[in-house]
């Protein structure tokens, strides 16, 4: 096919080709020109042109095409002129590769595998289609369509072409590229069809056509790409600047907003303001500064980006707007923060003041308060004429009563003189009420002097009525000596009798019965004590009527009344029988919870026992080797009918322990068990056996999967008894060890034999406790002593299944295994990455491996 085309001797069809391209693309057209020529010689050598001329033309095409490199080897212009199509046709060839193909570069590759390589990647988003040479691949014609399709696919409908049909697909490819795409029509559908492998030279360079039609609109599309791009990094960098503009001008409008309000110092008169400006304060740096923080952060991070992307795409520096520079922004926000600091200082300097005026003027109003409670009255107190008519006792009491008020007086002038002091200096601090506190020191000071003089006025007439009453006083003293402790006897028996009690036991209130009876036997005496007080009343009274002396007051040295005294004792004797009522009925609710106490005790006392003697049978059932393990089963399963056949007991037991809870019982010295006792052990019980009736039920499964005998699950279960000593019903590491070789394993003390007892552990022990069960025990065993799968084996099933591969595909697997099995293998088999890898293809391997637990799935 190739000779046919060369031969046509038309020069034309290379010119069409390329037309519209320039540069150096048009060399090959200038090169090949000449040889069309000599072509249409080969095939008419009868024209009139002497040998001679015909060598010499033919030598000034072979050195020009030899200075591009091209080496001809034992290619002459006398082979040409002579017509040797071989030779011919070979040099040809040896051009088409140089200047047609041999330029083209894909990733690093040349001439024929880059060409390969272009072809492969522009085809394989398309069905069908496997370019892996440039012959058979080439057959069905699909190759060329998706060429063209993937470029223009306008020109073609690739849709509706069928693999079946190569013919119509060649056909089209073709007639589209060359009324399309100005690429001749260099091959013969029915030839390649009809050919078992296509000619690949030809293949090649029709192909190489395409690579060459296409390379310019790539050209063309790369160079819109870049303007994008470089439109692009503008676009991005403009914004940027915009963006820096205003959160520059914005950051700078809250700074100027900001300082003006940071530099008023304009004070307040309380605390509470100041202190709603110190939390105003908080909440701006708390609140309102944060994201400005971060805002001038991110200007200055979009800054220096802004200014590495200009550098990095060669534009020149960005010049921020006067006075928006990030120096200008930093020297803004340092007198904000200057501001900033003079403010909080200020306001922590205002507070201390304030809180120091506070303090004073709250210790100001506290000591005048006090000082003007005890004064309350006593200017009237003073400038009373009681003396006039008063008794010798009134007279005595007046006058004591009048020195304890010089005391007190005297007491007080230290607290005048501090009001004084603290009035002061609340004026030189510029305190805000200055002028009610002053009003209010005048007064207190204007009141003490009066307190003053009135007090030595009133105690010289008190000294002159003093000798008038002095034995009515007396006996005024003596009176209130007796009636105040009296009175005190009485209010203690009143609060103690009427003092509600709470008791837990009938010793409890036995004390308490005891201690009411003494109390009682008291009664006599303090009854004479009474007596005694209220006679010298009387007393007082015969003195009174007998001397005519005018009683105006009451006894100054106490407010105790008789009638008081007479009520208060009328009062203690009504409560005595009360006591004794209380007391009575309180005895007889603490034998009901004595009653109860017993009650509960002595079913707890047999009830717990029961539980814990369960649990030893129970144990000693699990691990004895009487009969076979469904002899034991057997037993365990009437153990737990009697168990729960128990269960009205354990009923019965919570209704008594619900009375003595209604009863308000916190403690029973009858029995050591509590309910919480006996619930926890009634459910370990319960727990124990279903625990224990199902590792003989994982015995039996564990004897029947792994075709273990009766006898050597009794070998395995008296080894393991043997080393149990604790009877724990767990072994150890050095008992398990011990048992092992009681068994005929051999592990050494070597550093081999610690690596496989270490191994051995890791499977009965895998959640390392330190112990093993006998469940472990038997398992391991089992696995040792039963034929088991394991991953190899698994592996090798999969591996025949793949034909051998190191690797099964989708289709292998839903070929081979049951649905459901095969999607459960393709959900969770990794990806096959090895050099052997082909699309889709799944890895069985670590799939296996991570069945028994070797690996993660």
């Amino acid at each position: 096919t190739l000779s046919a085309w060369l031969s046509s001797g038309n020069p034309q069809v290379w010119g069409n080709t390329h037309q519209g391209r320039k540069g150096s693309e048009l060399l090959p057209n200038t090169l090949f020109l000449p040889f069309f020529l000599l072509g249409e010689r080969l095939a008419k050598p009868e024209r009139g042109k002497m040998r001679v001329h015909k060598i010499s033309n033919v030598n000034k095409a072979l050195d020009f095409i030899a200075s591009k490199g091209v080496k001809l080897v034992s290619i002459g212009a006398e082979e040409i002129v002579d017509g040797n199509v071989k030779m011919t046709l070979g040099m040809i060839w040896t051009i088409i590769l140089r200047f047609a193909i041999q330029d083209i570069s894909v990733e690093e590759t040349s001439a024929k595998e880059g060409l390969l390589l272009w072809c492969q990647r522009k085809t394989a988003p398309y069905k069908n289609v496997n370019i892996q040479n440039f012959h058979i691949s080439w057959k069905d014609g699909l190759g060329f369509c998706a060429l063209i399709h993937r470029h223009r696919p306008e020109l073609i409908d690739y849709g509706k072409l069928r693999k079946d049909d190569p013919l119509t697909n060649l056909n089209t490819a073709f007639d589209v590229a060359e009324k399309y795409l100005d690429i001749p029509k260099m091959l013969d559908a029915e030839d390649i069809v009809g050919t078992a492998r296509p000619d690949e030279k030809a293949i090649m360079t029709y192909v190489s056509s395409f690579y060459h039609a296409f390379s310019g609109a790539q050209k063309a599309e790369t160079a819109a790409n870049r303007i994008c791009k470089v439109l692009a990094v503008n676009q991005e960098n403009e914004q940027l600047m915009e963006d820096y503009e205003k959160l520059a001008s914005d950051l700078l409008e809250w700074i100027r907003r900001t300082i003006p309000w940071l530099e008023n110092r304009a004070p307040e008169n309380t605390m509470q303001a100041m202190q709603q400006k110190l939390e105003d304060f908080r909440d701006y740096r708390r609140l309102h500064k944060p994201p400005k923080v971060q805002e001038k952060c991110q200007l200055e991070i979009n800054f220096n980006t802004l200014q590495t992307k200009l550098r990095l795409s060669n534009r020149p520096a960005f010049m921020p707007s006067e006075g928006k520079m990030v120096s200008d922004i930093n020297n803004a926000w340092g007198g904000l923060e200057q501001a900033e600091k003079g403010y909080e200082e200020w306001l922590l300097n205002e507070i201390r003041r304030l809180e120091r005026l506070d303090h004073l003027a709250e210790k100001f109003r506290q000591k005048a308060s006090i000082h003007e409670s005890w004064t309350d009255g006593k200017e009237a107190m003073l400038q009373q004429k009681d003396y006039e008519t008063a008794t010798l006792s009134e007279i005595k009491a007046l006058l004591k009563k009048h020195e304890a008020f010089e005391s007190d007086l005297a007491a007080h002038q230290d607290r005048v003189e501090q009001i004084a002091a603290i009035a002061q200096e609340l004026n030189e601090l510029d305190y805000y009420d200055s002028p009610s506190v002053n009003a209010r020191c005048q007064k207190i000071c204007d009141q003490w002097d009066n307190l003053g003089a009135l007090t030595q006025k009133r105690r010289e007439a008190l000294e002159r009525t003093e000798k008038l009453l002095e034995t009515i006083d007396q006996l005024y003293l003596e009176y209130a000596k007796r009636a105040a402790p009296f009175n005190n006897w009485m209010e203690g028996a009143m609060e103690d009798l009427q003092d509600t009690f709470i008791v837990h036991t009938i010793e409890e209130i036995q004390g308490l019965t005891t201690a009411h009876e003494q109390f009682k036997a008291t009664l006599p005496d303090a009854d004479k004590e009474r007596q005694a007080i209220l006679g010298i009343h009387n007393e007082v009274s015969k003195i009174v009527q007998t001397y005519h002396v005018n009683m105006a007051g009451t006894n100054p040295y106490t407010t105790i009344t008789p009638h008081e005294i007479n009520g208060k004792w009328e009062h203690v004797r009504q409560l005595v029988p009360r006591r004794d009522q209380a007391l009575m009925e309180e005895h007889a609710r603490q034998q009901q919870n004595e009653r109860l106490r017993k009650q509960f005790g002595a079913q707890a006392n047999v009830i717990g026992p029961w539980i814990q003697t369960k649990m030893e049978e129970i144990g000693r059932i699990s691990i004895e080797m009487h009969g076979t393990l469904e002899d034991q089963l057997n037993h365990l399963r009437q153990y737990e009918k009697s168990i729960v056949n128990y269960k009205p007991k354990i009923d019965q037991l919570e209704g008594d322990h619900q009375q003595i809870q209604e009863a308000l019982i916190f403690d029973n010295k009858h029995t050591n068990y509590t309910m919480e006792h006996i619930r926890v052990g009634w459910e370990q019980l319960l727990t124990t056996i279903a625990r224990t009736i199902n590792e003989v039920e994982n015995q039996i499964l564990t004897r029947d999967a792994k075709g273990i005998s009766q006898e050597q699950m009794n070998e395995f279960r008296a080894s393991f008894n043997h080393f149990d000593r604790d009877h724990s019903g767990t072994l150890g590491p050095e008992e398990f060890k011990a048992c092992l070789i009681s068994l005929g394993y051999d592990i050494g003390n070597d550093a081999q034999g610690e690596a496989e007892f270490a191994r051995i552990m890791s499977i009965v022990d895998p959640n390392r406790l330190g112990v093993v069960t006998f469940q472990a025990f038997i398992d391991f065993m089992s696995r040792e002593t039963a034929d088991t799968d394991t991953a190899d084996q698994v592996m090798a099933s999969f591996k025949i299944l793949a034909g051998d591969k190191n690797y099964i595909t989708v289709d292998e697997l839903r070929r081979e295994l049951p649905p459901d099995q095969a999607e459960y293998c393709i959900a969770r088999m990794a990806p096959y990455n090895g050099r052997d890898a082909v699309p889709g293809a799944l890895d069985y391997m670590s799939f296996s491996t991570a069945l028994y637990g070797e690996s993660d799935l």
